[in-house]
């Protein structure tokens, strides 16, 4: 069964999501792969994937404000802290989502919904540059 694998940089400017879905749907092109699954991974414990709603950015508005208030920063009684205020809440949030997806290739293309994209979702107040790889398997 025919694979292909690629890796790619995305540096951030903090805690947010940034959209990568244009860089996985090229991978998957570039792979030659018509049918199959791309699961794409970040390489990183502060920082996760969600596929979110691409459409209207009120929605990621409102999952950033949520997570801030379910895993807040200087929370008394978290030890793991060498790094600041948010180092425990970026890997608890990492832990609450994912740090891959797995998405089904359908004619050369993911097989997303009409209003979803995939998100590198950036748990520090830091700007990082993060590894994400993509590999395609299928025919």
């Amino acid at each position: 069964m025919p694979a292909h694998a690629e890796l790619f940089v995305i540096s951030t400017r903090g805690k947010g999501t940034y959209e990568i879905t244009e860089r996985c749907q090229q991978i998957v092109r570039s792979s030659g792969i018509r049918t199959g699954s791309a699961t794409i991974m970040v390489r990183h414990t502060s920082a996760s994937l969600v596929i979110f709603e691409n459409a209207d950015p009120s929605a990621r508005t409102d999952l950033h404000a949520f997570f801030d208030h379910l895993v807040p920063e200087d929370t008394p009684y978290f030890v793991h802290t060498y790094e600041g205020p948010d180092d425990m809440p970026s890997h608890l949030r990492m832990a609450l989502t994912r740090t891959s997806e797995v998405v089904p290739v359908m004619e050369g293309r993911l097989a997303l919904g009409t209003w979803q994209g995939i998100f590198l979702f950036e748990h520090r107040r830091a700007p990082h540059t993060r590894e994400i790889v993509v590999s395609v398997v299928g025919e």
